[in-house]
């Protein structure tokens, strides 16, 4: 639960978010180790590799390096964070988002809304980034949501599951 230092914009931006974290865990909710790692799509991304990727690429990412400064927390990424070998336990990358997560939201319920970001790769990215925590939050729910809305299309086409249908 949020503290109750953080704004009702920040608290509701962090209930959205949540929303969307509790969509991509529970769509692949019951799914096997082999349904995991099975590429569906033509582009060849799995189930595994995308929850790697929100937990790396975004979580860790904007969160505890951009706005919290801590860039060191990326050097032990892998390279591409889609790719997650066969040596790496399903769990283990299930339990590293919801770790991630856990940081990210340290990070949200310390930080002011207002609060500009503390790192910046501009070696990598160039000027590009976002003003503040607010911007860095609607940012990574987009992208979760965009990237829950992926995973209901491959859960699908796996079993037939469908995250929600509204009637």
């Amino acid at each position: 639960m949020p503290p109750e230092t953080m704004t009702p914009e920040g608290r509701r931006l962090l209930a959205t978010l949540e929303s969307q974290r509790e969509h991509v865990l529970g769509i692949l909710d019951g799914l096997s180790d082999e349904e995991l790692r099975r590429p569906v799509l033509p582009s060849g991304w799995t189930c595994l590799g995308l929850l790697q990727h929100l937990a790396l690429d975004v979580e860790r990412f904007w969160f505890r390096a951009v706005i919290g400064g801590d860039s060191s927390v990326l050097d032990d990424a892998p390279e591409d964070a889609w790719q997650v070998g066969p040596d790496v336990a399903s769990g283990s990358v299930l339990s590293l988002y919801r770790h991630e997560v856990e940081h990210a939201n340290a990070v949200i319920t310390e930080t002011p809304m207002d609060q500009p970001p503390a790192w910046w790769p501009g070696d990598l990215f160039g000027d590009w980034r976002l003003e503040d925590l607010r911007q860095a939050m609607c940012h990574v729910i987009a992208e979760t949501a965009c990237h829950a809305g992926h995973l209901d299309v491959v859960r699908e086409l796996i079993d037939g599951r469908r995250w929600m249908t509204l009637t």
